[in-house]
């Protein structure tokens, strides 16, 4: 048993029971950070601090919303934004803080691929983190649905249907999802389970095993530089701070991220007060009206990409729907990140600018989502409908050429090159109704997704290059 002696302090009576002194060392001021690191890496505690705010605001909110589809309308837009004492500001916090985690979500994760940082050991940080968009993404979702204005029963209804193209297990699968065989009652009560409760727990351990899991391999740096830790520790530690790679989190690097995050709430707080609009579908201030479909249904602004890519097939291939083609599409691009460091056969950790191919590959992924984003919100209809079949195409090419691009395979590259060339004209003649279901088109996709699900096995891992 513990040797324990008369305390002085209210503190001193905590830290013989709950090692105070030593958690802090180990969970800040004695945890390293590299000094190499630039803004970018303060969007962790951006990311921290917005989560807050959600789940604050949330409280307030839950006082007086009403998970019934009779009243469920009438507690947001009269009684929170009409009645309470400031339930306006609240659900304006609420509303952006949950638009703008998604923007923070995507610079972290784009921050991720562009210095690397998914390799050498890092990959459960890679994946926690991914883990982390899924669950922030269902929080989004079941959130969207509350107010139960015309876009969150219309979303609810096109969201849930999705499931129904699972094999064997689809129709079942919607129905137990919804409660009843529509949207209805038993289907909000369920996502308000999951918003307030279900989706917070998971989020607030992953993030838990998200900060685990960087211990061990440490947090990378501008230029992927494989620091001692331990080494440089005691090189600040001996007074050495200048000559030292590292410095302690506490109080040193949270000051930069405190100074960041300063700037972001100015961004935030001006975002809640002046253009609250822009987190609020004007659509959805209408009561949910199963009887009246809104001329056009599309999702928040951080789902348009994947939104697209669903619906980025206008035409049949053979036995497969155009529906089921974007099924696939969808079920691959929400998952192939999670693939990203086996998809990457270069060991090298290097910023995308070092990297040669990489570094046009990333660009090339980056101006891709922003056309999906674009075009998943307009109508599908005319040259829109080529355009984001294009964007689609184009997302999942990006991902078979990975492995040729960073093992610098040049005939494999110039091979998916060609065949998303041939999809591209072969989409367009269907667009102009030229080719019909055409073996051609068949077997173009086939070799597609076979480049698609063989590259990463069969590329060799190139090594770091000198």
């Amino acid at each position: 048993m513990a040797h324990f002696t008369k305390a002085n302090s209210v503190y001193e009576w905590l830290d013989q029971r709950l090692a105070l002194t030593k958690l802090w060392k180990v969970l800040a001021a004695e945890y390293w950070v590299p000094k190499n690191i630039n803004f970018l890496w303060a969007m962790g505690v951006v990311l921290m601090t917005m989560f807050t705010i959600l789940v604050i605001s949330g409280i307030f909110l839950l006082m007086y919303y009403k998970p019934d589809t009779k009243l469920a309308f009438d507690s947001v837009n009269y009684t929170i934004m009409q009645e309470v004492w400031y339930g306006w500001l609240w659900r304006h916090m609420h509303a952006v803080a949950a638009s703008v985690v998604f923007l923070v979500i995507y610079i972290h994760m784009l921050t991720g691929i562009y210095y690397a940082s998914y390799k050498r050991g890092r990959e459960m940080i890679w994946i926690s983190g991914m883990l982390l968009f899924v669950t922030f993404s269902a929080e989004a979702f079941s959130g969207y649905m509350l107010p139960w204005g015309q876009m969150s029963y219309w979303a609810a209804q096109v969201i849930t249907n999705l499931f129904g193209g699972i094999p064997f297990i689809g129709d079942d699968l919607v129905i137990w999802i919804r409660g009843n065989f529509y949207v209805s009652d038993p289907t909000l009560t369920r996502f308000f389970m999951l918003h307030v409760f279900l989706m917070p727990i998971i989020i607030m351990m992953l993030i838990g095993f998200h900060f685990y899991s960087l211990r061990i391999p440490h947090v990378n740096n501008q230029e992927g530089e494989e620091i001692d830790f331990d080494a440089e520790a005691e090189k600040y530690k001996a007074g050495l701070k200048k000559e030292s790679k590292v410095i302690p989190f506490w109080p040193v690097f949270i000051s930069k991220d405190l100074f960041v995050l300063g700037v972001f709430m100015i961004f935030y707080f001006y975002l809640v007060f002046y253009h609250y609009d822009f987190a609020m579908d004007p659509i959805n201030f209408d009561p949910a009206n199963p009887m009246k479909t809104p001329p056009h249904i599309y999702p928040e602004w951080y789902f348009l990409w994947s939104y697209e890519v669903l619906r980025g097939f206008f035409f049949n291939v053979g036995p497969l729907s155009a529906m089921d083609m974007g099924l696939i599409a969808f079920g691959i691009a929400n998952i192939i990140f999670f693939f990203l460091p086996w998809f990457d056969k270069n060991d090298e950790v290097a910023p995308a600018a070092k990297r040669g191919g990489f570094f046009i590959w990333f660009w090339l992924l980056v101006a891709d989502m922003i056309v999906l984003t674009i075009w998943g919100k307009l109508p599908p209809t005319g040259f829109n409908a080529y355009i984001g079949y294009v964007a689609a195409v184009g997302f999942l090419a990006l991902f078979a050429a990975l492995p040729a691009v960073t093992a610098r395979k040049k005939g494999l590259l110039s091979l998916v090159i060609l065949v998303t060339l041939a999809l591209y004209i072969a989409g367009y003649l269907e667009y102009t109704k030229a080719l019909g279901n055409g073996i051609v088109i068949i077997a173009l996709f086939a070799i597609f997704y076979l480049l698609f699900f063989l590259n990463p096995v069969f590329v060799k891992n190139r090594g770091g290059a000198q």
